[in-house]
């Protein structure tokens, strides 16, 4: 059938086009590999990107005579379902995989307990007193429960192996499906034949734990869908051009032209980058440097799509539109970032690629070599599927997953939450740290510097004043005494300050010339880095500086893991002198001020390229593209929705300590993963010979299997007792004699 995709083909300005497809039924890093290699071998084609997290392939071209619709066609051939990538339908298509998940998730569950529950009556009943009769009823109520319960919520998994069969292939999913069919397929046979022993709890346990697994992935992949409607919320649909004759139309964003003037009104933000050419204000470029100082602009200055105009208005002469815009060029770094990640294969997963035709030709082998050897068929048969089920992949498929929960509980205890399923073992890969400046070596919100010189009257005037007003120094300084009610009567002047009359006296809060005091009183705080917010009461008077305060564990956290052997590194959005302050607070000699999101990611780059593998840690919206970049990533909880999306983990609290924490447990995590994963080789390199002579039954064989995967469990058990090690080392995670940095200021 032909498909007409002409829609939804987009052109850039060097005349390339592409196309992004949604694509179903990836299950693992390899199928990335697989389709990437395709699309590329199609005529044309000259770039071909996936990204797994969210299921996305990028295609692009400059050949004119490309049709989509074959790529839509080649990927059908080879198992998959393309549809043209549109983030409403991505969003529902996940939200519907999840459910359908938790559905099967759900009937394995279930299943599974009510099958155990006859099987213990039947293993106990086997050493004591139960006849025939009971033990074949209890079988076929086991039957009648767990095939079509296996039916159902093994589809994930039949789904996937159909799927790489037919591409003539082999991923994990393969031997475990044949696993669980054979072990329901012999536990049927031994059932017909009245015999002591059946599987099917064995098959239904494997389906109930690893659908655990692809559960949590779903919803990890889901909250990545975060990040584009994040982004989609700070674009201003609509702008007010200023036309030829003055008259202001508003006109959709996607309308406007370069040299075009738009005219930006207090409260929205602004919708192109561009210049000013009339008006003054102040805005919030937070998404663009990270700082949470507003900055004062008027004519000339540069200004960002996404930012957001506070006190007045502006007129702007359009420089960058479309994909050329601030908030393009962020979400292209992500889909970059995000897209080369997705290639990272685990431990499993490498492990996988071996394992599955191993198991598939030991046991073809099995069976011929008895045939051969004169056996039965019978004997033949039940001995490869002794092999199979001995060799199924439980340990394997548990090695890591076991590892992750186990570990994902530790962390959480210890304040940090995963985003993404290969975290863990990213984290004990970081050998450098790269801190953000604003908002992640210092608390999110700034904090007046020198309360401690004036008097807690005069900070109680102050401040009740200063929750009189919305501007963000002002904020700062009414949490030095939080509670209390706003000034009655208090006016504001937008720029200026704000005044009111306290005990008869009138009180001022703001700019040294709206307090009416010189204006080089200010010069020291902004010598400094910090912001000067002045008050004057009659006579007296006050310059509060205000200014970002480190987190109260940053010098400790910072020598901890310096001391640990990590490289540490700042780089900042914010300027120059106020990064530098930080770097020297913490003793951190390489840093960079005023980096723009492009100068974070390629920071990572050429770290990545010298062999480093880079952990990023910061929280604006600037450094989504660096979280996305970096091989591994984490983000305090206050950071924007946007960075905690890109990032492999959040953080909790005002501390710098979880970070170091994770780093501890995500190393002993993945010490346990290969731990696990020798553990199922020396099982498997003492179980198979054993059950290719013919010497263990598939009864011995599904205990053999059992008792492995409780094994690898029992040992990844070990990871929880991390937390409780690292914690004991010193709750703070830092190494003794560390001086501390309590109310230590950048």
């Amino acid at each position: 059938m032909d498909v007409d995709l002409s829609g939804f083909v987009r052109q850039t300005d060097d005349g390339a086009r592409g196309i992004d497809f949604a694509i179903d039924g990836m299950t693992c890093a390899a199928c990335i590999v697989e389709i990437e290699q395709a699309m590329k071998k199609l005529p044309g084609v000259d770039r071909a990107r996936v990204n797994y997290s969210n299921s996305r392939l990028a295609l692009g071209w400059k050949d004119d005579a490309v049709d989509p619709a074959a790529a839509v066609e080649q990927l059908r051939r080879m198992g998959y379902v393309a549809h043209p990538f549109e983030l409403a339908e991505a969003e529902s298509r996940d939200a519907e995989h999840a459910k359908y998940l938790l559905r099967c998730l759900a009937v394995a569950g279930f299943a599974a307990m009510n099958v155990m529950l006859l099987s213990v009556s039947v293993w106990a009943g086997n050493v004591s007193d139960i006849t025939p009769e009971t033990r074949d009823m209890f079988h076929w109520l086991s039957a009648l429960i767990a095939l079509p319960a296996a039916a159902f919520s093994g589809r994930p998994f039949f789904t996937s192996a159909l799927g790489a069969l037919q591409r003539r292939s082999l991923n994990m999913d393969v031997p475990i499906s044949l696993g669980i069919c054979l072990a329901l397929g012999m536990s049927l046979v031994e059932t017909a034949h009245h015999q002591h022993n059946a599987y099917f709890d064995s098959a239904l346990m494997l389906i109930f734990f690893l659908l655990v697994g692809r559960y949590l992935e779903q919803t990890m992949r889901q909250r990545t869908r975060a990040v584009a409607g994040n982004i989609a919320a700070l674009r201003s649909p609509l702008a007010a051009r200023v036309n030829a004759d003055g008259s202001v139309t508003q006109v959709p964003t996607a309308r406007i032209a370069a040299g075009d003037i738009v005219l930006v009104r207090p409260g929205e933000r602004i919708p192109v980058d561009g210049a000013v050419i009339s008006g003054a204000s102040e805005i919030d470029e937070s998404i663009v440097t990270g700082e949470t100082r507003q900055r004062v602009i008027g004519e000339g200055a540069e200004v960002f799509s996404g930012t957001l105009n506070f006190s007045g208005a502006l007129k702007i002469r359009a420089r960058a539109v479309g994909a050329g815009g601030f908030l393009d060029e962020i979400e292209r770094l992500l889909e970059n970032a995000a897209s080369a990640r997705s290639h990272y294969v685990g431990l499993a997963e490498r492990a996988s690629k071996i394992y599955a035709p191993v198991v598939h030709v030991t046991a073809a082998a099995t069976l011929a070599g008895w045939l051969i050897a004169g056996a039965s068929a019978h004997d033949s048969i039940v001995t490869a599927i002794a092999v199979l089920i001995i060799t199924c992949p439980c340990a394997l498929a548990l090695a890591v997953p076991a590892v992750h929960v186990t570990a994902s509980g530790a962390l959480f205890r210890s304040g940090v939450l995963l985003n993404g399923g290969h975290a863990i073992e990213r984290l004990a890969e970081a050998d450098t740290i790269v801190f953000d400046k604003t908002g992640t070596l210092t608390l999110p919100e700034p904090r007046v510097a020198n309360a401690h010189d004036f008097s807690p009257d005069l900070i109680e005037r102050a401040a009740r004043l200063a929750r009189s007003s919305r501007h963000p120094l002002a904020r700062a300084l009414a949490q030095e005494r939080p509670t209390g009610a706003p000034c009655d009567g208090a006016r504001e002047e937008a720029g200026a300050g704000v005044s009111a009359e306290i005990d008869g006296v009138e009180t001022r809060l703001g700019s040294a010339v709206f307090c009416g005091l010189d204006v080089s009183a200010t010069a020291p705080a902004l010598d400094e880095g910090a912001s000067a917010i002045c008050y004057r009461r009659g006579d007296e008077t006050a310059v509060f500086h205000v200014r970002q305060t480190l987190r109260p564990d940053a010098v400790e956290t910072v020598a901890a893991l310096k001391a640990a052997g990590y490289r540490i590194e700042i780089i900042s959005g914010d300027s120059a002198i106020a990064t530098r302050a930080v770097a020297q607070a913490l003793g951190v000699s390489d840093w960079i001020g005023g980096a723009k999101p492009a100068d974070k990611v390629a920071r990572l780059e050429a770290l990545k390229a010298e062999g480093r593998r880079p952990l990023m840690v910061g929280d604006g919206f600037n450094d989504a593209p660096a979280l996305a970049a970096a091989h591994v990533s984490l983000s305090p909880v206050s950071a924007a929705d946007v960075a905690q999306a890109s990032a492999d983990a959040v953080f909790l609290g005002e501390k710098l300590a979880p970070v170091a924490r994770a780093l501890c447990l995500s190393r002993l995590a993945r010490k346990l993963m290969r731990e696990n994963l020798w553990i199922a080789i020396v099982y498997n390199a003492v179980a198979v010979p054993l059950a290719i002579s013919g010497h263990v039954t598939p009864l011995i064989a599904a205990l053999a299997m059992s008792g492995s995967s409780l094994i690898v469990t029992a040992n990844a058990l070990r990871a929880g007792a991390g937390v409780g090690r690292a914690t004991a080392e010193r709750s703070d995670g830092a190494p003794a004699g560390a001086r501390s940095n309590a109310g230590a200021t950048a």
